[in-house]
């Protein structure tokens, strides 16, 4: 395996911390090999496409890695939990995708909730971007501010109408995108929950359902205090 580097980006108006690491996982090949075994289905309405449970060795390895970035980076020193952890593939059309969908989105609103992507796919079939929510100044959403964000939002579509159909692809009326990272293979990005972000998907990217070919993610959602 080679070497892990790290780097620590602040991104927008709010300088929350996204952490990039390369070479994340020591068996990267084998994770790939893990999910074509598994049988992938839809899980709620908000992820575009099809996932499954990982494997338990999903972690071996990673302990030495995670612990220091929820210290240092996040401020967390006294637990670090694992909520999930899902092997995720996008593979919903465009003109197909609900309005949760089409917008960016956040994983939770609580306090200590971190989350990871990391990326298992050789090429660029899509990295991840991070958003403003223009009305409100937005660019994370925590209990506090759940439910003025929820209210801008509903008037945003009386005032712009809903977006049509299909991935978001940068600046909007209602949201503006204050940082883009492209994938690459076993690169990780850790981000608090709460920021609002959304796959980097075209309209054109090639959708597979097979893990060998297809946009393969994990989703791996921590709770830290």
């Amino acid at each position: 395996m080679s070497a892990r580097s790290v780097r620590v980006e602040r991104i927008g108006d709010e300088g929350e911390p996204v952490v990039v690491i390369d070479n994340f996982s020591p068996h990267p090949e084998q994770l790939v090999e893990d999910a074509a075994t598994l049988t992938f289905t839809t899980r709620g309405q908000f992820y575009p496409g099809v996932r499954a449970q990982v494997t338990p060795r999903y972690f071996d390895g990673l302990a030495e890695i995670l612990a220091p970035v929820a210290r240092d980076v996040f401020g967390y020193r006294q637990r670090l939990g694992i909520n999930g952890a899902l092997y995720s593939l996008v593979t919903t059309p465009p003109d197909e995708l609900e309005l949760p969908q089409r917008i960016p989105h956040f994983d939770g609103v609580k306090e200590g909730m971190v989350a990871i992507i990391h990326y298992l796919t050789l090429g660029d079939i899509g990295g991840t971007s991070f958003y403003r929510h223009r009305a409100t100044g937005f660019e994370t959403v925590n209990a506090a501010r759940h439910r003025a964000y929820l209210d801008a939002l509903q008037a945003d579509f009386a005032a712009h109408g809903e977006p049509a159909p299909g991935y978001i692809e940068g600046d909007t009326p209602i949201f503006e995108r204050i940082a883009a990272f492209a994938p690459a293979w076993n690169r990780a990005l850790i981000y608090r929950s709460s920021l609002l972000h959304c796959a980097a998907i075209t309209d054109d990217t090639p959708l597979s359902a097979d893990p060998a070919m297809g946009r393969l993610t994990v989703a791996s959602f921590l709770s830290a205090e």
